[in-house]
């Protein structure tokens, strides 16, 4: 009967500390976001001292976040829009399709997981300054710079290809007999059977270009283009803007993952379902 009564307690202590360790940083942000009293070094707020909105106006209105928030939402929305679209279509062609040298360009596709972006920066670089031949532009300081360089994404590619070969070929025997064409078949037999794996290739592919750095920061020089993540580290170095301000506009940029993913999180739970039991 003891020996239930300190198991019980070890449990609930072990569940208040993990609670703490996971939850404590997030709560740490909110409550200096919405604190007046800017907080000195080592200082620790449990509740909000002189509550306010001030910092989220300050950010938004006089520092301009409102537009950098929109330049991510747009590179996001497009970037994620084409990556599900080219993904399940090459994992489409890989999965269901036959074809000699199919197996190297699956090799060549997980290979560019392999490159860190740091890697890849100097000739991406190159190639979006490259101008066009015939129209003599290029798409230096546009938002395409910033989209399609994450429009192929080896990790989704995998994903769908995986899922899409699970599916049974009768299934697509039995839409080719009654007239199906390959576009019917791709669109209403196999993307259905894999939308818990388009839902969690959304989410990873939304957080991916949503936290991408690098990228906009070599293809894009006009600061009317910055995403969330230049803008924020612009703002950490600068010394005129209060930590209060800065953690504001840091919440305001972790909101939109946040959002996607509690919209989509039953996909991504029968996604993440579905491959343990597949495997």
């Amino acid at each position: 009967m003891h020996q239930s009564v300190a198991i019980r307690v070890s449990r609930i202590l072990f569940y208040i500390f993990v609670f703490i360790v996971f939850v404590g940083p997030f709560w740490g942000i909110v409550v200096t976001a919405f604190s007046g009293q800017i907080l000195k070094p080592g200082q620790l707020f449990l509740w909000p001292v002189q509550p306010t909105l001030a910092n989220f106006r300050t950010a938004l209105i006089d520092l301009n976040v409102w537009r950098y928030l929109l330049n991510s939402l747009v590179v996001v929305a497009l970037g994620t829009t084409l990556q599900v679209i080219v993904s399940a279509l090459a994992a489409y062609a890989l999965a269901r399709k036959k074809f000699r040298g199919a197996a190297i360009v699956s090799l060549l596709i997980l290979c560019t997981m392999m490159l860190p972006e740091e890697i890849i920066s100097i000739p991406l670089y190159l190639i979006v300054q490259k101008r066009f031949p015939l129209l003599d532009v290029s798409i230096y300081n546009t938002y395409a710079a910033m989209v399609l360089p994450v429009v192929g994404w080896a990790f989704a590619i995998f994903v769908l290809t995986e899922f899409m070969r699970a599916i049974p070929k009768e299934l697509e025997e039995a839409a080719r007999i009654d007239g199906a064409n390959e576009w019917q078949v791709f669109a209403y037999v196999v993307l259905p059977l894999v939308r818990p794996a388009l839902g969690t290739v959304v989410i990873f592919g939304f957080i991916m270009i949503w936290d991408q750095y690098l990228l906009p920061l070599i293809v894009v020089n006009d600061k009317s283009l910055f995403t969330m993540p230049v803008m924020l580290g612009m703002l950490r170095v600068d010394e005129t803007i209060t930590p209060n301000i800065f953690v504001a506009a840091t919440l305001l940029a972790m909101a939109p993952p946040i959002i996607v993913y509690l919209l989509l999180q039953k996909q991504f739970n029968r996604g993440i379902t579905a491959g343990a039991v597949k495997g």
